[in-house]
């Protein structure tokens, strides 16, 4: 039974030893001059003397919102490809027309002027 492990324990042992290696390899041989700015925390591409009251526009969050939504949605489409022939002919239409929403969703959408990065 414990033979059964020993791949997943070796490989394991051996990503563990791997990343602790090449940590240490960086941290020893890597260049090291700090400065000021490197000193401060990134913040997404932000300058860091940015206020806590500042605001993302709306388009921001909407625009991640389609991405996230059209993302998952596509990722449904995966295993029915997978098992097609299993599925039969009432799959791939029930396909289709996801498809035919999903592009009509994204049409509305770009009409309505959402993708328009203001």
């Amino acid at each position: 039974m414990l033979k059964e492990y020993v791949p997943a324990l070796v490989f394991l042992f051996l990503g563990v030893t791997v990343g602790l290696v090449l940590t240490n390899l960086n941290s020893v041989l890597g260049p090291t001059k700090p400065n000021k700015v490197k000193a401060e925390p990134y913040e997404c591409g932000l300058p860091s003397d940015v206020r806590k009251s500042f605001r993302f526009g709306i388009s921001f969050y909407l625009i991640a919102m389609l991405f996230i939504l059209f993302d998952i949605e596509v990722v449904f489409l995966y295993p029915v490809a997978l098992q097609l022939d299993a599925f039969g002919v009432f799959a791939l239409v029930e396909t289709i027309v996801f498809i035919v929403l999903l592009f009509l969703a994204f049409v509305f959408v770009w009409r309505r002027g959402a993708l328009d990065w203001k």
